[in-house]
């Protein structure tokens, strides 16, 4: 495991004095790109020096590159200090920052700058390689989003709402592990099956409420179907795991984002919630910062044109509407 003040800056103070200029910021880089030395990622050869420009020249395809080059940080025109300040008020925040506030602490003058390098590191919050669930996981589905429009809506019928389905895992003798969630844009029998044979181990538990549509699981986990309204208990208590972490969904979306989301985008913002929520019991801030840090530099660059290519032409600006306020 890394260690605080040794791999990682354990307070702010320590990132200021580790990190004073963008030489020391790529050089940090460096080290997580490449912890057992440099490899040219065109041929792969190990031996390289750097430039004057503080580039790495490989001694054998002669290929110029960076710590920065093909990961998030390629070609900002914003000091690496402006980033590591961005990703440490990101990670050390327990509940996040929204775009609109990382632009006003590092006095950005445009929030499409802050909105992008947003859901750029959320791109990198999540590995593409992470273990599925495993044990015993609680399996269901809420709805996020606006307020609905018309009638026949009750139960799982939504018309402007956005599906998202949960997956955690249960610990004993209590407790909850990790947690997986997706946005669904349909919900039946093979959107669902395929999301929980997505992120749980074959042979795993798998518990939901009863609803006919999860009878498949039977074929590749242990299923245990829970049929809620005859157990005379409510949600909560027969699938703890689940409704725990839908309550603290909607409580995150509304009291850190404020609404300010887009649906086509969902994906990306469950995933920094699963990045939060699976490092909870982190003893330091700092070693969130270290995480994503070293995801970062091994994620791809990911430009404003193709993170705004799904939310159509209003980019970055579409919110999603408030719900009704009961009053």
């Amino acid at each position: 495991m890394p260690v605080a003040g040794v791999d990682y800056p354990a307070t702010f103070a320590q990132l200021t004095s580790w990190f004073p200029d963008d030489e020391a910021c790529a050089s940090y880089l460096a080290r997580l790109r490449w912890p057992d030395g440099f490899r040219c990622p065109r041929c792969g050869c190990p031996e390289a020096w750097q430039t004057a420009a503080g580039l790495w020249l490989c001694r054998s395809c002669r290929c110029k590159t960076s710590a920065t080059a093909g990961t998030i940080f390629h070609r900002s025109r914003l000091p690496l200090t402006d980033w590591f300040a961005a990703v440490w008020f990101v990670t050390s925040q327990k509940n996040g920052v929204s775009a609109l506030g990382l632009q006003r602490v590092l006095g950005m003058g445009s929030y499409r700058t802050a909105w992008t390098w947003m859901h750029k590191l959320r791109r990198a919050m999540v590995r593409p390689d992470r273990d599925r669930l495993d044990g015993v996981v609680d399996v269901d589905e809420t709805s996020v989003g606006g307020r609905e429009r018309g009638k026949g809506t009750a139960g799982r019928g939504t018309t402007n709402k956005a599906i998202v389905a949960i997956a955690v895992e249960l610990l004993e003798p209590k407790g909850f592990g990790r947690v997986r969630l997706a946005h669904l844009r349909e919900i039946n029998s093979e959107t669902l099956c395929a999301f929980v044979g997505s992120v749980v181990t074959a042979g795993a538990t798998v518990r939901t409420d009863g609803w006919n549509v999860y009878a498949r699981l039977a074929e590749t986990f242990g299923h245990q179907s829970v049929a809620i309204s005859r157990t005379g208990q409510p949600a909560h208590v027969s699938l703890p795991g689940v409704r725990r972490v839908a309550s603290l969904l909607k409580r995150w979306l509304t009291g850190t984002l404020h609404y300010g989301y887009s649906i086509d985008q969902l994906d990306y913002y469950l995933d920094e919630f699963c990045f939060r929520f699976n490092r909870r019991t982190a003893r330091s801030r700092g070693l969130l910062f270290y995480r994503l840090l070293q995801q970062a530099v091994a994620t791809d660059p990911h430009p404003y044109r193709e993170l705004t290519a799904a939310a159509g032409r209003r980019g970055c600006v579409r919110r999603v509407r408030p719900a009704a306020s009961g009053r």
